[in-house]
């Protein structure tokens, strides 16, 4: 789904270097939940921005979903944005004046959809979410996690094949954080790859695999059992089938 291989990203002054990425190599196979853990100011941000297509690189290669974004100028990066890729935030940037409804049409409506087709996708992601009987709301009625239930629904009424989701349960209590966390594995075992950035040590472990980020660069590749199991039964056979390895020079 995506393949980053020695990426680099830097900002640069009049006066010096900073590395965001440094050789950043990883790969991402369809159909995974991968969690990316580190420090503050480790890089993961940057790396989840570079896979939305929201921030260019410096050097190195990023192929997603078969494309490689290299050269791409602003209009191809944002088509191809808008039809591989959705996005949850933790903050979840609903427009408070819009109720639940027009919120997930938004993004629709930026990308052409007609009329019918729209009210299709948005009553089936917020019926996905559990919110079908709220679509009048405004997100000032709504609980956190159901605010954070409609930014996923807003995410995947585009049908994204990758899920970008920064802290998704940043701004959330334990219980509101376990139920999002459930939703999000739901939808990821009816086929939507998801990447999650976040400092949970116990979310991150209820995802297939961690992918440690130290310094902008890849420190740590754990493929946890869950992962292990499902390859068993599909028949992929070993661990390596289920952990993906560095991208060799």
């Amino acid at each position: 789904m995506l393949k980053m291989t020695h990426l680099q990203k830097v900002y640069r002054t009049h006066l010096i270097e900073t590395y965001a990425l440094r050789d950043f190599s990883i790969n991402v196979r369809e159909g995974e939940f991968v969690a990316v853990t580190g420090p503050s100011g480790s890089g993961k941000t940057t790396f989840l921005n570079i896979c939305g297509l929201l921030e260019e690189f410096t050097g190195g290669e990023y192929w997603l979903d078969g494309v490689d974004v290299r050269g791409l100028d602003d209009n191809a990066r944002s088509r191809l944005r808008n039809e591989k890729i959705g996005f949850i935030f933790q903050s979840f940037n609903l427009i408070p004046d819009l109720n639940l409804y027009d919120n997930v049409d938004v993004p629709l409506r930026y990308r052409g959809f007609a009329a019918a087709d729209r009210k299709q996708r948005i009553e089936e992601s917020l019926s996905r979410v559990g919110l079908a009987s709220r679509v009048k709301h405004y997100p000032s009625e709504l609980s956190g996690g159901q605010q954070q239930r409609v930014a996923i629904a807003r995410a995947l009424a585009g049908s994204p094949r990758l899920l970008l989701a920064d802290e998704p349960t940043g701004n959330l209590d334990s219980l509101m954080a376990r139920g999002v966390m459930e939703l999000l594995e739901e939808i990821n075992r009816q086929g939507t790859t998801i990447v999650m950035v976040t400092h949970d040590p116990e979310l991150a472990a209820r995802a297939h695999r961690n992918v440690h980020v130290i310094d902008g660069q890849v420190t740590d590749f754990d493929s946890e059992p869950a992962l292990r199991a499902s390859s068993r039964e599909s028949g992929m056979g070993n661990r390596e089938s289920a952990q993906a390895e560095p991208v060799s020079p």
